[in-house]
């Protein structure tokens, strides 16, 4: 089986895009949002809007068709007209008619939000590889299929058919691969780290080896000569794309796996360290402990005391998302 290294990781994450509401706007108007604390995603499905982020970057125009992910680290403005005084759009937000907040006069614009919903580690894990903002334009060719989703996305919500909720999360899903797609295929800079690695034609080779196969003792020669390279070359070019060295991101996506199968799992220590490479427990437990600070069999307890029920998490488009997450779990 063929390894696919960025389904692998955001499955890893438990990356999950969540549809909480939107919004039907008219005429000249501007909401301000806080900052969401979480990796949010915007569609913009009829007119167009300024979006302004609080990091001093210009405004950006979305217009029909326009997503923008937001790496949830900055308060913004979303407005028809940025002369317009921002009003509040938790306020706005407080009276909805079947998840859609309707704001100033008209419908000019209608809108569409939520969230990604992470597992343990996944925001920072994620949020550290994006910009503050991904915005893919509905005139690139790449964006052809993200239309198609919006389309659907539109059609499920407005239609309350038996199975809207999770159709619209599972075409929600598939948006947020697309937009990730479409920013790896950039030409744009991309942040240092696993996203732009995985969108790195000469490396890709290597990290599919890793990921196919993370208990295998790999040696920098090997991995070298799959990208048909030098073994300094290929470190080289390894390090300035993902951050890190090869052999260490080896290490890192082992430890990722780890910390899984202990938070879920019930393999033995022994055996979790056999299956990763390691050939004696105390071997692993040594990696993992200086991975995440402490010994496998403690991260386990500690995990488990940790778990609890799923929380319920409210966007500012104010539907709660317990629901959709727990249909969605159950769907995959």
């Amino acid at each position: 089986m063929i390894s696919d290294p960025l389904s692998e990781m955001l499955n890893l994450l438990d990356a999950r895009c969540l549809v909480s509401g939107g919004l039907i706007a008219g005429g000249a108007w501007a909401l301000r949002f806080p900052q969401p604390n979480r990796i949010k995603i915007s569609a913009v499905a009829k007119g167009r809007c300024w979006l302004c982020l609080d990091n001093g970057s210009e405004p950006i125009l979305l217009e029909a068709g326009d997503v923008a992910l937001l790496n949830g680290r900055h308060s913004f403005v979303l407005a028809s007209d940025l002369a317009v005084t921002p009003t509040d759009a938790v306020g706005a937000f407080k009276e909805k008619v079947d998840g859609m907040a309707h704001h100033g006069v008209g419908e000019d614009f209608h809108y569409l939000g939520g969230h990604i919903a992470l597992g343990p580690q996944g925001m920072e894990l994620l949020s550290d590889v994006l910009p503050p903002i991904i915005h893919v334009r509905a005139a690139l060719a790449e964006a052809g299929v993200l239309r198609w989703l919006l389309d659907q996305l539109v059609r499920e919500m407005a239609a309350k058919r038996p199975g809207a909720l999770l159709a619209s999360t599972q075409l929600a899903q598939l948006m947020f691969v697309q937009v990730l797609r479409a920013h790896i295929m950039s030409s744009a800079p991309l942040t240092v780290g696993w996203l732009r690695a995985f969108g790195d034609d000469r490396i890709a080779p290597a990290l599919r080896l890793m990921h196919g196969d993370p208990g295998r003792s790999w040696q920098l020669g090997e991995l070298a000569k799959s990208a048909g390279m030098s073994r300094t070359s290929f470190a080289l070019r390894f390090k300035t794309v993902a951050g890190v060295a090869p052999l260490t991101y080896l290490i890192g996506w082992r430890m990722r796996l780890a910390e899984r199968e202990l938070r879920e799992g019930s393999m033995p220590v022994s055996a979790l360290a056999l299956s990763l490479g390691y050939t004696s427990e105390s071997a692993f437990s040594n990696a993992f402990k200086r991975m995440t600070g402490m010994p496998p069999k403690r991260y386990r307890v500690a995990m488990a005391r940790e778990a609890g029920p799923i929380e319920e998490v409210v966007d500012v488009e104010g539907q709660a998302m317990t629901t959709h997450y727990r249909l969605l779990k159950a769907a995959s």
